[in-house]
């Protein structure tokens, strides 16, 4: 399916992996142009390479942590400048942890807000302007189930800060519609990438915080009964979801995608859900 963005030029945040990675891969391969933006720099060099090959129409990145005040006009700039037109931003970036409310403090809540809500805001209202100019536009910022219904085991501040997310989508797509500029989000359930899988992520913090001896940052020595106590999480997590497994990257990559097209140009202010049926509701 063609999906119209040959041509296009997009923003990825969160783009050195993940799903932003999975979601600049997968765009690269329907021709547009593309800034990967995200604080990693040789990670992002790996994924421009992979986006080059895939076939995307020129591809540059930028290493910056977008929770600067100035960052998002940065890169704004950075887009228009090097690839001559803006059509789309995609605001992957994101990260949580699995801490108990006690252990949070006050600047754990603000560091998810200012990721979650004020940097996708400063990038959708300095890019927003740009795309209405020129009368076509796609804007998807990537929330979570948590933002849906709050995640007992993730960190709480991740989960309000996603559900601020999900009414910053709204408000904007509400903003913009009329001038060409389609906003919407997704809510990605447990997905089997980094932020679940990684040495000392998710899976690990959980296992730890379960009283199973698994530490964050296991020692060899541990990696038996570490291995073990994460399967055990994985496979409890995956037992949640009504599909029977957690997502994939790249399917949350296609939906993505999907509303960054062509096709999707009578979805406006949505929140769609890509996990599995995790969260039991329909809207």
């Amino acid at each position: 399916m063609d999906l119209g963005l040959r041509g296009r030029a997009a923003i990825v945040t969160g783009a050195s992996g993940g799903i932003g990675g999975a979601t600049a891969r997968l765009v690269a391969a329907e021709g547009a142009a593309l800034l990967l933006v995200g604080r990693r720099r040789e990670a992002l060099r790996k994924v421009a390479r992979a986006c080059t090959e895939a076939g995307a129409g020129a591809v540059s990145v930028l290493a910056v942590d977008l929770t600067g005040p100035e960052a998002a006009e940065r890169v704004v700039d950075a887009a228009t400048d090097g690839l001559g037109r803006l059509d789309v931003l995609v605001n992957a970036a994101g990260a949580s942890g699995a801490r108990p409310l006690q252990e949070l403090s006050d600047a754990d809540w603000q560091e998810q807000w200012e990721l979650n809500v004020m940097a996708p805001m400063r990038l959708m209202r300095a890019a927003a302007p740009v795309m209405a100019a020129g009368g076509w536009g796609r804007i998807v910022n990537v929330s979570s189930s948590a933002g849906k219904r709050p995640s007992g085991s993730l960190d709480m501040p991740y989960s309000v800060a996603k559900a601020g997310m999900l009414s910053l989508s709204r408000a904007f797509a509400d903003l913009y519609a009329g001038q060409g500029v389609l906003v919407n989000a997704v809510a990605p359930g447990p997905v089997d990438g980094e932020l679940w899988l990684a040495p000392g992520g998710l899976a690990d913090q959980l296992a730890a915080r379960a009283g199973t001896g698994a530490s964050p940052s296991p020692s060899r020595s541990q990696s038996q009964s570490q291995s073990q106590s994460r399967e055990e999480v994985l496979a409890a997590t995956a037992a949640r979801v009504p599909l029977g497994r957690m997502g994939r990257e790249q399917e949350v990559a296609a939906v993505i995608a999907f509303l960054c097209s062509e096709a999707a140009a009578n979805v406006v202010g949505a929140a769609w859900s890509v996990d599995g049926g995790a969260v039991p509701g329909i809207i």
